[in-house]
């Protein structure tokens, strides 16, 4: 990944977290990894933990950056939050996967928050 979208996302995911603590989020881990799998951000809230994909842009986009969370990139989601749960005793927890889209454009910023964008298949 080259250095400017690397900053991008680091931006990005900044700004999503930051948007997260304000609905009353505890971030739990950010760019948690297992294997070569990545969770953008784990946060909690009183409905249970949030698995959480962001999607940085600068506009203009020439697509939706949520339909870049494809089947593959759930089941990668899916089986890094799964791992997380394990290791960390969570296993009975509510869970959700949410996908976060943040596009800059000039000096405006705009987010999109889908709760449970998505239901993990488990085949």
């Amino acid at each position: 990944m080259t250095t400017s979208r690397r900053r991008l996302g680091d931006l990005g995911e900044n700004v999503a977290a930051n948007y997260l603590e304000g609905l009353g989020h505890r971030i739990l881990a950010r760019n948690w990894q297992s294997s070569h799998l990545e969770i953008d951000i784990i946060s909690e809230d009183a409905d249970g933990i949030h698995f959480v994909e962001v999607k940085s842009r600068t506009a203009p986009v020439s697509a939706a950056p949520e339909v870049n969370v494809t089947a593959i990139k759930q089941k990668h989601l899916t089986g890094a939050a799964l791992s997380w749960l394990h290791r960390f005793g969570r296993e009975s927890a509510e869970v959700f996967f949410d996908v976060m889209t943040v596009v800059f454009d000039g000096g405006k910023t705009d987010i999109e928050y889908y709760k449970q964008a998505f239901v993990p298949m488990y085949l």
